[in-house]
């Protein structure tokens, strides 16, 4: 009777230990499941808040540049800023039509259309420093579109004397929305003959200071 009794025993307390091993391994399981299905889902958030776009003017190529290296760190969308009638070849001649531009408040009619511009919350805007300001095309541009709740994000390329009023002009064109510190860079000098700078070792050199600004700025991917 006795070792009846103690098998009856012996069999409760494993059969115990089986279920509270089932248990428990379900437990975790369902722990890591929904852990796993909350950082998807904070993923999935992340990339909707940071939904971006990188677009940029470029004459010689020094502003696409710096374009393409932010959108290596941050992802998004990649757009060129092109006006409906060619612009001159000529530098000289270049210079003295925006300078006309410029002075007459002309805005060129742009063929670049970003048709889902709502969908973004985040806008990084290129340009290089023309006379000391915007290209009139990247005026163009912001008077096209509705910038209210956006985050703006200006850079910028230069033959050596600065931003000028770029940064400025793109606070002021884009209103209703949060502009952060913009990122200049020295790139060619076209006076010179120096027209696509930013390549080679000094490309190297401009990912450098540009993984500065992203940190200083708190944007990521």
């Amino acid at each position: 009777m006795k070792k009846i009794l103690l098998l009856i025993v012996a069999v409760v307390i494993v059969a115990g230990a089986i279920l509270f091993w089932v248990t428990n391994q379900s437990g975790t399981s369902q722990t890591t499941k929904t852990q796993s299905t909350s950082q998807k889902n904070k993923e999935t958030s992340k990339m909707a808040e940071n939904k971006t776009l990188i677009v940029y003017y470029s004459r010689t190529g020094n502003t696409k540049a710096v374009a393409e290296l932010i959108h290596d760190r941050v992802g998004g969308d990649l757009v060129q800023i092109e006006t409906k009638e060619a612009r001159p070849k000529d530098y000289r001649s270049e210079v003295s039509q925006n300078a006309q531009e410029q002075n007459n408040n002309t805005l060129p009619a742009l063929k670049t259309k970003v048709s889902n511009f709502d969908d973004y919350n985040r806008v990084f805007i290129g340009t290089p420093t023309w006379n000391m300001a915007l290209p009139q095309a990247v005026e163009s541009f912001m008077n096209d579109y509705n910038f209210s709740g956006k985050i703006v994000i200006p850079f910028n390329t230069n033959g050596g004397y600065g931003a000028g009023s770029t940064f400025s002009q793109i606070k002021s064109g884009t209103k209703g929305a949060k502009v952060l510190d913009g990122f200049s860079v020295e790139g060619g000098q076209e006076t010179n003959g120096v027209l696509l700078a930013i390549k080679g070792n000094r490309r190297v050199e401009v990912a450098k200071e540009l993984d500065k600004w992203l940190q200083k700025i708190n944007i990521e991917k």
